[in-house]
């Protein structure tokens, strides 16, 4: 068994404009309400992260997500990662001091590498994560995309988790286009590529669907963390059911004060 630390646990929050939203392969979203209100939910049922991602952002040129993430941060007192439409240090500035712990990195930093650099220089590695958006071109061969997987990058996914490594950022969020949203599973293959290749904590995104998929993914894909979405917003399951699994399979997990009921 991979001996891991804590095993977090992440909720990802699509945001579009105001509604949270879901969708297969980065599209056809539904919307399903106030994303704040699902942090907060996520967050009183014992989610150890959140992962806000302004889906639109490159629409609009930068992240509109500053007036929701500063609610959410006013009560939910878990790390928050914020990410979508980052082209500065301004832009990374402003969302932490709208209350983001870290921020990710996509768009932006495949097109100019030394954002990373000037970032993790700025707010320290440990505030910088790397997001990629994979998809599968060949056997053990994946390309990094943006826009919501639908642009090129022309990156070899797993040379740019490597690189994104070397130029300083502490994390890195690898999301599976082709698995993201069909609850099938995450691509186990991709995950353990890049786990491989750095030796910074890697999330797995795109894919949940049962709780073994968990396993799969932290065994045989040797991920840090495992950051969900479509089994929470549909209810398939609850954290505390993800939690309990995870517990009951001797994973070493932080210890968690399930907060008190709001009157």
């Amino acid at each position: 068994m991979k001996a891991i630390s804590n095993l977090r646990l992440i909720a990802r929050l699509d945001v579009k404009g105001p509604d949270l939203i879901k969708g297969v392969h980065l599209e056809g979203v539904r919307k399903f309400g106030d994303p704040q209100e699902f942090a907060r939910r996520y967050y009183k049922e014992g989610i150890d992260e959140i992962i806000y991602i302004d889906a639109v952002a490159s629409l609009y040129g930068r992240n509109n997500l500053t007036e929701i993430l500063r609610h959410t941060a006013s009560d939910v007192f878990i790390p928050i990662t914020v990410g979508g439409g980052v082209r500065s240090v301004a832009d990374a500035q402003r969302l932490l001091l709208a209350g983001a712990d870290k921020i990710a990195v996509n768009t932006e930093a495949t097109k100019r590498p030394a954002l990373i650099s000037e970032m993790a220089e700025q707010f320290g590695s440990q505030c910088i994560v790397l997001s990629i958006q994979a998809k599968r071109q060949s056997q053990n061969k994946w390309e990094a995309y943006c826009d919501l997987g639908r642009e090129h990058t022309g990156l070899d996914a797993i040379d740019w988790a490597i690189k994104g490594q070397e130029l300083g950022v502490g994390e890195i969020l690898v999301t599976s286009v082709d698995q993201e949203g069909t609850q099938n599973g995450f691509d186990v293959d991709l995950t353990r590529s890049i786990s491989q290749a750095v030796t910074i904590p890697v999330i797995a995104s795109g894919g949940m669907g049962q709780l073994n998929h968990l396993d799969e993914v932290i065994q045989n894909g040797s991920a840090d963390a495992v950051a969900m979405a479509h089994i929470f917003h549909y209810g398939k399951y609850s954290v505390a059911d993800v939690r309990d699994y995870a517990l009951k399979a001797n994973y070493s997990m932080r210890k968690v004060r399930i907060p008190a009921n709001e009157s």
